[in-house]
């Protein structure tokens, strides 16, 4: 989604090519007024809100133009072709520790993002950046199995059920290799950031066989084939798998015996952004406690903020697909950088899709 520059902006430009502009009027003597400033936010496809980013637009009189990405993948290689002028951008953990190592952030200035103050404990250090010097994360959850309970006999407690026989062709797995090799690796008791080439292979072999089994790798619909019954069984983030039980009630949402992934997306500020101040003002506003409950409220993904949490309703507070019982926690994972074997991670999915 892209959001349109006043056209103000491109009338001020063609006036100038013509050589009709004098100092602080138009070529009829009108004075002419500054245009806004723009901020440029390059994020998830469904994390944008209108109503939110008016709100702010009115506080700070500037205009926020919107792209957005699909993938951390499809993030980091449109910035690794050179495109430059984004302010903000919001990659998922491991993807952060990454766009550090190749220099692509900004320093953040504490001092400008009261907010950092609230967040939550488990996340006020964070291993791939525990000062945050560089990101803040701002939503957060986990990665489990969503399933249809008037279909299932029983919870499904373990990853092996995605190898379940019984439900060929209703199962779906995320379209991440990095998500659905960790699925692999930890149904086998291995770390999903193992960097083992034999254990990588292990686990490819692993996902060749359930494949048959699989309806379809996707990470952006998965919720819409829980909700329509045509998947009973879904690998996926949380909120999703909620979204999917607001149309379909009988979905549920579990995070399997062996752990999973907890993941969060976070706020950066990219090296290259002209308006770093307006950007660390614009993240501390997105963090705000209000705001964020009210982000939380739509996605159903959970705030970073403490006292966001506070703000929400009872039944999304209790609800472990949105707010992740904090007792789960230690059997949970961080995905990291895994440094060179990310060719292992390639080659496996690779084999894995052509398979």
């Amino acid at each position: 989604m892209k959001r349109r520059r006043p056209v103000g902006r491109w009338v001020a430009a063609a006036l100038g090519l013509l050589g009709m502009s004098l100092p602080g009027c138009d070529w009829w003597g009108t004075e002419l007024s500054s245009p806004p400033r723009v901020l440029h936010y390059y994020t998830w496809s469904d994390y944008v809100s209108e109503d939110l980013l008016r709100e702010f637009e009115r506080r700070e009189g500037v205009d926020v133009v919107v792209d957005t990405f699909s993938s951390n993948e499809e993030l980091l290689a449109k910035l690794q072709s050179g495109a430059i002028g984004y302010d903000v951008a919001v990659p998922s953990d491991f993807m952060v520790s990454i766009m550090m190592r190749l220099d692509l952030l900004a320093e953040l200035q504490p001092e400008r993002i009261g907010n950092l103050g609230l967040l939550e404990p488990h996340l006020a250090a964070l291993p791939f950046d525990p000062a945050h010097r560089y990101s803040v994360p701002y939503l957060w959850g986990t990665v489990g199995i969503g399933y249809d309970a008037d279909v299932l006999p029983a919870p499904p407690d373990s990853w092996e059920a995605l190898w379940d026989q019984r439900y060929a062709g209703r199962i779906s797995m995320l379209n991440d290799q990095r998500e659905v090799l960790g699925v692999a690796l930890r149904s086998m008791g291995e770390s999903i950031n193992s960097v083992d080439r034999a254990v990588i292979e292990r686990a490819k072999r692993k996902l060749i066989e359930q494949k048959p089994l699989v309806k379809a790798y996707t990470s952006e619909t998965y919720d819409q084939l829980l909700a329509s019954g045509e998947v009973v069984l879904a690998h996926g983030w949380g909120g999703a798998v909620v979204r999917a039980a607001v149309e379909r009630p009988s979905i549920r949402y579990v995070v399997p015996k062996e752990g999973g992934t907890i993941w969060a997306d976070c706020l950066v500020v990219l090296k290259g952004s002209r308006e770093k101040d307006l950007a660390m003002r614009f993240i501390d506003y997105l963090m705000d406690a209000q705001v964020s409950a009210r982000t939380t409220a739509r996605l159903f993904f959970a705030p970073a903020n403490r006292e966001a949490r506070r703000r929400l309703a009872p039944e999304l507070q209790g609800n472990p697909g949105v707010i992740p019982p904090f007792s789960i926690l230690p059997g949970l994972e961080w995905m990291r950088d895994v440094g060179d074997a990310v060719r292992l991670y390639d080659r496996a999915w690779t084999e894995l899709k052509i398979s």
